[in-house]
């Protein structure tokens, strides 16, 4: 494709949340309907890759993981929301050019009718400068072009978020996507005990109007917050990099934990609930996952896994004091 000006991709911008918005307003609520029949229906797909380094061959991994998993894009509107918090030289704390630069080649591979990046970083408000540090604009062909600041995005009004009597505004692009694709990296909170696909939601809250780093959704509560986004995107996909992770002091001050492994599938809660059993953390122990989820949908026998076992790939995380509680027994 050519290189696109600021004025085409504003046009661009223009004609996809104009498709999009009014679409995802009437389809919220038979989306939920569909996504909770859904769950009835079956056992969730969660596929396990096996990735020794970000040299290998990361979009072979990927397309077998989709296919695992059942993934459909074609003709679709697709949202990439990396975790972008923070970029330290040589510490795992952002997901990786080499796999956000994987995902998106996957979803043109796979026919989606448009693949936008949007992130809005909880820590620094330059975005855009952030993305350079992290080697995005290098890695990902018309980065420029395809690339939304969530924090200043246009947003709209969003109500019922986290039993709070208010709405909650949100950037329209983000409601305009037929599929959000979480891509995170597999890390311990300080807060949270694990953030991975579904605490990664939080970088779609607008920091031009909720603050640095999301100060109201600290307010809510981070547990109820996760649990409020989930249910206002139900059309996700989730791919957590788990080849290099976190562990310790997460999700910015902790050791780089080698892991080997990249998690996918339709269903957040379970593709989050398959990495806290790769970390050696207890699913049931996180708030977030608790509320999110329905009795039952994150146990073990829940969860289809294909590719890779859980014990295959399992990697103990170093936890802090405050969470060793969590640990699987």
């Amino acid at each position: 494709g050519h290189s696109m000006g600021p004025d085409s991709r504003m046009i661009a911008r223009r004609e996809f949340l104009q498709t999009g918005l009014g679409a995802a307003a009437a389809a919220s609520v038979a989306c939920r309907r569909a996504s909770m029949g859904s769950a009835a229906r079956g056992r969730a797909a969660v596929a396990i890759l096996r990735a020794a380094s970000y040299s290998q061959d990361l979009l072979d991994r990927l397309w077998r993981g989709a296919a695992a998993c059942g993934l459909q894009a074609r003709g679709l509107r697709v949202l990439i929301k990396p975790n972008l918090v923070e970029v330290v030289p040589g510490a795992p704390v952002h997901t990786e050019a080499a796999v956000l630069a994987a995902v998106v080649a996957l979803f043109e591979k796979l026919g989606a009718a448009e693949v936008i990046i949007g992130e809005g970083p909880g820590h620094r408000r330059d975005t855009l400068f952030l993305a350079e540090e992290a080697g995005y604009r290098e890695a990902v062909p018309r980065f420029d072009a395809r690339f939304v600041d969530l924090n200043r995005d246009d947003v709209a009004c969003v109500s019922g978020f986290a039993d709070t009597p208010r709405g909650i505004y949100l950037p329209c692009t983000a409601l305009a996507a037929d599929l959000v694709v979480s891509v995170a990296r597999m890390k311990t909170h300080h807060w949270a005990g694990a953030t991975l696909a579904m605490k990664n939601l939080f970088g779609v809250v607008p920091g031009a109007l909720y603050g640095w780093p999301k100060n109201y959704l600290h307010q809510v509560g981070i547990g109820p917050s996760v649990a409020g986004l989930c249910r206002i995107f139900p059309r996700t996909f989730a791919i957590v990099d788990g080849i290099v992770g976190m562990e310790g002091n997460g999700p910015i001050q902790g050791r780089a934990r080698p892991c080997g492994a990249l998690v996918m599938g339709r269903d957040m809660a379970a593709v989050d609930a398959t990495c806290c059993r790769i970390m050696g953390i207890d699913p049931m122990q996180i708030e977030y996952l608790r509320l999110a989820s329905s009795p039952g949908q994150i146990d073990a026998q829940s969860i289809d896994q294909r590719g890779e076992a859980v014990a295959g790939v399992r990697t103990p995380f170093a936890l802090i004091p405050e969470f060793r509680h969590v640990r699987l027994g």
